[in-house]
């Protein structure tokens, strides 16, 4: 088994791609190691010291570290957390365990305005962040201005207020003139 691994756009967090899926669909946030009861694969990588978040796409597995301690330091723990893992045929997801499938649901007067943002997210804006090993999705919409929740790679990453102020900010203010602002959440 060949894993390999991508920057992001956050120095604190590293891409790894196992070669095969890893969720077949949605993603899963692990931000803490108590969270990650329901996934054998996380519940492995957070016996690295120093890990301090796991996120899983389709096919990658993105891991925050604690500031002090070097990526030369741990990834070969994690590379070998991640192939053992593989290697022993247990399953990413405990059976009785959800992953996420995004969006947070929207009812009411602005309910074909969250449409069109849910839309542009999904074909704009999810596949670009998701090469960087993360997930932006929508968590509200109120009186102009639209929450989105950060994961992954995008969660607490240094370039993530321009992504949302310069990038999808304008891009939703461009298409869909109800929308004056985007703000982060913290879930």
């Amino acid at each position: 088994m060949f894993i390999q691994t991508e920057s992001t756009p956050n120095p604190a967090t590293l891409k790894f791609l196992p070669g095969q899926t890893v969720l077949e669909a949605g993603t899963a946030d692990f931000p803490s190691a108590d969270a990650a009861e329901k996934s054998p694969l996380a519940n492995r990588i957070f016996t690295v010291s120093g890990v301090t978040g796991v996120f899983f796409g389709n096919d990658f597995v993105t891991v925050t570290k604690s500031e002090d301690v070097q990526w030369d330091h741990i990834k070969p723990a994690i590379l070998g957390a991640v192939m053992e893992h593989y290697q022993s045929g247990q399953p990413v997801m405990a059976a009785d365990a959800t992953t996420e499938s995004g969006h947070a649901e929207h009812t009411g007067e602005d309910a074909e305005v969250v449409n069109q943002i849910k839309d542009l997210l999904d074909s704009r804006v999810r596949p670009a962040v998701a090469q960087d090993g993360g997930d932006i999705t929508f968590h509200g919409f109120d009186r102009g201005v639209v929450y989105l929740h950060m994961q992954g790679a995008c969660a607490n990453c240094p370039s993530s207020t321009l992504t949302l102020k310069m990038g999808i900010e304008n891009l939703l203010r461009h298409y869909i003139p109800e929308v004056t602002e985007v703000r982060p959440v913290a879930v």
